[in-house]
């Protein structure tokens, strides 16, 4: 009896809820949802901060709002799994914190919504990150613990192989579950295995995947190596078109050794960076189908200023090289949430949280750097319109949804507690 009445109390209340007016119902745009196999003319409408429904010509009475996005694309908002975000020294170095960037100047103008620092902080300094960065930020940060103790203080700290405690890194991510989705090792210059090791142990001791920034090619220990015998399943290789990262043969054909990875289930990340992305690597590997597993910034002050830019360049530059738009977004969105074990990002399912992109394809002749002064021509650039986060509208390029000024009242925006307007006299 007990029973029967919760479940029609919790039928009720449920069907209350639906009752309830949706708070902004975003039209008629091109709804690409790679993980529900969406791509459809559609309107999304949104409700505390979720999805509450998606469907073509949603009858919405009672929305307090409504934007027409016509000839616009709608996609789950981004997420890019390696970005630097912790300021934590003031040495000029060239993978410095000073080289970071705080997270809300750069996720959602660029329809980013969700942000993962790769490594900046290591196990020393990972809780000053949480407490002055990822908690005080709009935009969700997670992050991937640096196997140093200090992480990219300076590369001098990534050398020393006493202060890569895996069992501290353990520690760390398990205090912190909920933002802690991996294990980094990046900048190593040493002939050994010790850092990708290292880094290994404590993803293991964890249960998370390891990022790994092989940083110096060394005959001691190739590439080759580290993705066909020293990476598990789920890990993740970054700066996958780093210029010494060998691609093709003689004849143009892709490394056989680049297959074998991808069947153990290693993960290439592309991490375009500042210095880790040519095109002689990222164009052969798109004509041949070897799509990269996340499309990502290595953001950080050097990278957005110089040829990387922005995710929005970065994802033109794949459409440039000829993979489709719905490639480029899967690997954008789901795809990335997946090699960080968050499934319940990346996509537009009812119920999800309200993370939402809104492109304008732009149609020209548009030129694509790489870091090494290659380029090449596209004529499609993708331009974000507006970012919607945990249903709010944090990003407006084009002012959707406000409201022509002179139908708003001599006063409007005056209303205050603690403004009163004074006249001056006529």
């Amino acid at each position: 009896m007990r029973a029967a009445r919760f479940g029609l109390l919790l039928a009720a209340a449920l069907g209350a809820l639906a009752q309830e007016p949706y708070e902004l119902v975003l039209r008629n745009g091109r709804v690409i949802d790679p993980r529900n196999g969406l791509d459809a003319v559609l309107d999304i409408a949104l409700r505390d901060g979720r999805i509450a429904a998606v469907g073509a010509r949603l009858e919405a009475p009672g929305a307090r709002g409504g934007i027409d996005l016509a000839g616009l694309i709608v996609t789950p908002g981004l997420v890019d799994i390696h970005t630097h975000l912790f300021a934590s020294t003031g040495i000029q170095d060239a993978w410095a914190g000073d080289q970071s960037v705080y997270p809300d100047g750069f996720s959602f103008r660029s329809g980013v919504t969700t942000m993962v620092d790769a490594g900046s902080s290591g196990w020393r300094n990972f809780e000053t990150f949480r407490h002055t960065v990822i908690d005080r930020a709009r935009t969700r940060v997670l992050a991937m613990i640096n196997i140093a103790g200090l992480g990219m203080l300076t590369n001098i700290v990534e050398q020393e192989p006493s202060d890569m405690r895996p069992e501290e890194v353990a520690r760390l991510a398990r205090k912190h579950a909920d933002i802690v989705v991996g294990v980094k090792t990046a900048h190593y210059q040493r002939p050994d295995w010790t850092s990708v090791d290292r880094a290994l142990e404590a993803g293991k001791l964890t249960g998370l995947p390891v990022m790994v920034d092989f940083g110096y090619f060394l005959p001691e220990r190739p590439f080759w190596r580290l993705v066909t015998e020293r990476l598990r399943p789920g890990d993740i290789a970054t700066h996958m078109f780093r210029a010494m990262v060998p691609w093709v043969d003689a004849n143009g054909k892709l490394y056989d050794y680049l297959h074998q990875a991808r069947r153990r289930g290693v993960k290439f990340d592309v991490g375009h960076g500042g210095g880790s992305f040519v095109f002689r690597n990222a164009v052969p590997a798109t004509a041949q189908g070897f799509y990269p597993d996340a499309i990502s910034t290595d953001l950080h002050g050097g990278s957005m200023n110089a040829a990387m830019m922005d995710m929005p360049t970065t994802m033109s530059k794949f459409l440039a090289m000829g993979m489709p738009l719905n490639e480029v977004i899967l690997r954008s969105t789901w795809l990335p949430a997946q090699l960080i074990r968050r499934p319940e990002l990346g996509h537009l399912t009812v119920g999800a949280a309200a993370d939402i992109a809104v492109w304008r394809v732009l149609e020209g002749d548009f030129g694509f750097a790489d870091v090494a002064g290659g380029a090449i021509r596209g004529n499609r650039r993708l331009l974000c319109e507006l970012t919607v986060k945990d249903g709010r509208i944090v990003w407006n390029w084009n002012a959707r949804g406000a409201t022509d000024f002179r139908k708003l009242g001599p006063e409007y925006g005056a209303a205050s507690t603690v403004e009163v307007i004074v006249r001056p006299p006529e």
